[in-house]
C-alpha cells in the first residue's frame, strides 16, 4: 500500500517559506544546513527531522520554486488562443521583471544541476520546467499539432531562455527586450 506524506505542519511551511527566501538570495548549491538553520532561526536537527535530508529540503525548494512558476503558467492560460507572440511577450514581461531576478538566479542553477546530477535531489527539474512551459505555449496555438508549431514553440521557448540567460549575465534588460521583441515580431 503506498503511503502519502501527511500535509506539513505549520512549522514546516513556516521553515520552508524561510529557507526559500534564503536560497533565493544565497542559491542552492553550496548550501549548509547550519548557516541555513541559523540564518532562518532553526537547528539542523530540525531541518533534517522535517525534511530527512538535506536532499529532501532541496528537493522541497525546488518544488516551492517551481509552484511560482505554475502560478504563473495558470495565470496565462487563456479561453482563446491568443499565439506565441502575445504570450511570448507576457512570459518575457514577467520573467525579465528586476523583481523576479533571485527566482531566476535560482531556476538557472537548479536547471544546470539538474542536467549535471540527474540522480539527485534536482531530479527531473530541467525536464519538468521544459514540459511546463511547451505546454502553456502549445495551449496559445491553434494548430498546435503539426510540425511546424511544435518546432515555433520550441523556437519561442529557446529565445526565451536564452534571453533570460544573457540578461542575468550582464543586466542589459532593454537590448534583451528589443531581441525578443524583434524575433517576436517576425
Amino acid at each position: 500500500m503506498p503511503t502519502t506524506k501527511p500535509a506539513p505542519s505549520a512549522r514546516e511551511q513556516e521553515l520552508l517559506e524561510r529557507a526559500y527566501s534564503y536560497s533565493l538570495t544565497h542559491g542552492l548549491a553550496d548550501l549548509s544546513l547550519r548557516p541555513l538553520a541559523t540564518a532562518i532561526g532553526s537547528s539542523p536537527r530540525v531541518l533534517l527531522f522535517l525534511f530527512g535530508s538535506k536532499d529532501g529540503l532541496i528537493r522541497a525548494l525546488l518544488a516551492r520554486a517551481r509552484s511560482d512558476e505554475l502560478a504563473l503558467l495558470e495565470q496565462l492560460r487563456y479561453d482563446e488562443q491568443p499565439g506565441l507572440d502575445v504570450i511570448g511577450r507576457e512570459l518575457w514581461t514577467w520573467l525579465s521583471a528586476p523583481e523576479r531576478r533571485p527566482l531566476m538566479n535560482l531556476w538557472v542553477e537548479a536547471y544546470g544541476r539538474s542536467l549535471v546530477s540527474p540522480d539527485g535531489p534536482w531530479g527531473d527539474y530541467a525536464r519538468s520546467t521544459v514540459d511546463d512551459w511547451l505546454e502553456l505555449l502549445e495551449a496559445s496555438q491553434p494548430d498546435a499539432a503539426s510540425n511546424h508549431a511544435r518546432a515555433r514553440r520550441t523556437a519561442v521557448l529557446a529565445l526565451l531562455r536564452g534571453a533570460l540567460l544573457d540578461l542575468l549575465a550582464t543586466g542589459d534588460l532593454d537590448r534583451t527586450t528589443r531581441a525578443v521583441e524583434q524575433h517576436l515580431t517576425r
